[in-house]
């Protein structure tokens, strides 16, 4: 048997079998469709690996149930000066393997995640510098007035200098250059589970800390985290009982799952925004049949792929009407989102097809495709409908669907001509996507993620503009017009916000959040 088909099939055998995930009591056991990339929480800004870490390590502000800020490392932080943030650290706080917590380990995460191989960077490209007030207290100052930064750090997890020294882990893991460390597999945080098992792509599992010095809701004394890759093998784990959460759950078995005695599926809306990126920064795109010259340089290509793109369609038969189509890199529930400029242009494959005429491709020409399809809600099958649709207008889509383990390190080096994304705001705020989606990237962070390199000047200097406003009317007016800008530029492709739905077992009691992280403290098993 073939490598790769072995490791599935063991795979799909753990799933199901109790001796591979044992039924204990107060276990419970999560399956995904993919698995966390790496142990390091700083090596990939993706929210499933965010959501596992988080568990593990822990940023000074977190959240509360309502995604409110809530005091975790730092117990409070005040604005000393427009540009000065103070934050109080917590005392008698300790890593788990029993170093106590200061602002020493405060100082090193933040220069970890500004500094080589860091996919966190986009958090701190702001930031001049990060100082000590004696041995619990920093203070952050940043380059302008950033009255946001609170929310921002919420994503910051913060790892011990002391063990990342003596475990040569002093850098994130690269994941574009596939460099492994010992933080890829092993892991020291100050958060309520420890990880004690770490099989990539196999099994993870996590047991509580019993030295957490905050509360844990929840009575998981252990969790084990299983990916399975195929949806037909998660919903029968679910419902067999093998499984007590999975996600996402195939939007055609959500009905079959409800109707099982054992499981039934929460559903809600999710802050993230499914979009299309292309590349146009280079003079020749890496992976087209045009050659001398980049065609989506010109915005008529641009709109014409847009107009050719059948959302509503897509909504219908590939996502069963369990997505939102978006004009939009934000949906609602982020701030700066407005119903009125939420309006996609017409679906009209005539006039994109007359669009690539006067661009001079009448025939259209070839174009790679890059897609996971293990991450998102139908990842591959939105981007086969979306090759389908563009064929209609003469656009060959070489289709590259492949596992995110893969398909990240790719995209992150920008060897890609046209790219599927998803983004959540990790501020629930505009200016987390203008800043990483949208802004024209550099090497210290900004336009992170800004994999095609959309560059517009105005869109920059209103982006930086609306990081120091603190006037609410004034700043949901800039980022209107941010958008208006990004929009009429055809900046990116937006195509829909996905929505929520985890197959929860009967005897499971847990908290959904809209940005799809699964806080194993808030989780109980009966």
């Amino acid at each position: 048997m073939h490598p790769k088909k072995t490791l599935l099939a063991a795979v799909a055998a753990c799933a199901l079998a109790a001796a591979c995930l044992p039924a204990q009591a107060q276990t419970v056991r999560i399956a995904n469709q993919g698995d966390a990339l790496s142990m390091d929480p700083h090596s990939l800004n993706e929210s499933l690996q965010l959501s596992i870490t988080g568990n593990v390590y822990e940023p000074l502000v977190g959240r509360n149930k309502d995604l409110s800020l809530a005091p975790a490392l730092a117990t409070g932080w005040k604005q000393t000066s427009p540009t000065v943030w103070r934050f109080e650290l917590r005392k008698g706080v300790q890593f788990h393997d029993g170093t106590p917590f200061t602002a020493d380990d405060v100082l090193f995460t933040f220069a970890r995640i500004a500094g080589e191989g860091s996919d966190m960077q986009s958090y701190a490209n702001d930031i001049k510098e990060v100082r000590k007030v004696g041995g619990y207290a920093v203070e952050i100052e940043t380059k302008g007035p950033f009255p946001i930064l609170p929310d921002v750090l919420s994503q910051v997890l913060i790892m011990s200098r002391k063990w990342c020294e003596a475990n040569n882990a002093t850098k994130p893991v690269d994941r574009r250059k596939g460099i492994e460390n010992t933080a890829s597999f092993k892991a020291n945080g100050t958060g309520p589970y420890r990880l004690r098992e770490r099989q990539p792509n196999v099994r993870t599992a996590f047991v509580r800390n019993g030295n957490y010095w905050g509360k844990i809701e929840g009575n998981a004394q252990e969790v084990v985290f299983t990916p399975i890759a195929n949806a037909a093998t998660r919903v029968a784990a679910l419902v067999s009982g093998e499984v007590d959460v999975m996600e996402p759950v195939p939007v055609q078995d959500i009905a079959r799952i409800n109707a099982s005695p054992n499981a039934r599926v929460i559903t809600g809306p999710e802050l993230r925004t499914i979009f299309l990126g292309m590349d146009q920064k280079r003079d020749e795109l890496l992976y087209s049949s045009v050659k001398g010259k980049n065609p989506f340089k010109d915005k008529r290509v641009r709109q014409a792929f847009y107009q050719a793109i059948d959302m509503n369609g897509i909504q219908r038969t590939v996502m069963r009407g369990a997505s939102r189509p978006t004009a939009l890199m934000v949906g609602p529930g982020i701030n700066g989102w407005t119903a009125e400029q939420d309006k996609r242009l017409p679906y009209d494959p005539e006039a994109a097809r007359k669009l690539m005429a006067e661009a001079g491709y009448p025939n259209g020409f070839e174009v790679a495709m890059n897609c996971p399809n293990d991450r998102y809600v139908n990842d591959g099958q939105i981007c086969q409908a979306v090759a389908a649709n563009l064929a209609r207008i003469g656009v060959k889509i070489n289709l590259q669907a492949e596992t995110k383990g893969t398909y990240f390190p790719k995209i992150l080096r920008r060897d890609t001509s046209f790219y599927l994304l998803g983004w959540t705001p990790s501020t629930y705020d505009a200016h987390n996507a203008l800043n990483a989606l949208m802004r024209c990237a550099d090497d210290k962070g900004a336009g992170q993620f800004n994999l095609g390199a959309y560059c517009n000047p105005k869109v920059d200097e209103l982006t930086l503009q609306i990081q120091a406003e603190t006037d609410k009317t004034k700043r949901d007016a800039m980022i209107r017009q941010a958008f208006a800008i990004h929009a009429e530029d055809i900046g990116h492709l937006p195509l829909h916000q996905q929505s929520l739905a985890w197959g929860v077992s009967k005897k499971v009691e847990l908290v959904q959040l809209a940005d799809n992280y699964m806080p194993f403290k808030w989780m109980s098993i009966k």
